[in-house]
């Protein structure tokens, strides 16, 4: 299974595609002006449960360093442009997610 991520930072929504096609659409938080999420395309290259802090419980790391799709412990947020350029997922959204895809995968952000 060919699985990738696109993002758009102006739906705040981050689609799940198996193969092009969509299987399951998630509602996100993006980066707020000052700290937009930076478009491009990028891959998963960690993961790690219960990373601590405002992280929620689960952290996938990007190819950009810095940045990631991680859960919240501000369930509020999701939505909005509040982050610092993560993508911030309800955290049982990101578990399920994370259960899915592998390290690896392509994840394209952009404005669309």
């Amino acid at each position: 299974m060919a699985y990738e991520i696109h993002v758009s930072t102006s739906k705040r929504r981050l689609a799940l595609l198996n193969n092009g096609r969509v299987v399951k659409i998630y509602p996100i938080g993006v980066g707020k002006m000052l700290t937009p999420t930076p478009k491009g395309t990028y891959t998963i290259i960690n993961k790690q449960l219960n990373p601590g802090g405002p992280f929620g419980v689960m952290w996938m790391g990007l190819s950009k360093p810095h940045y990631g799709i991680h859960g919240t412990n501000n369930p509020a947020s999701i939505g909005k442009l509040v982050s610092h350029g993560c993508i911030r997922m309800y955290n049982q959204d990101v578990l399920a997610l994370s259960k899915i895809v592998p390290i690896g995968t392509k994840v394209r952000i952009s404005q669309t």
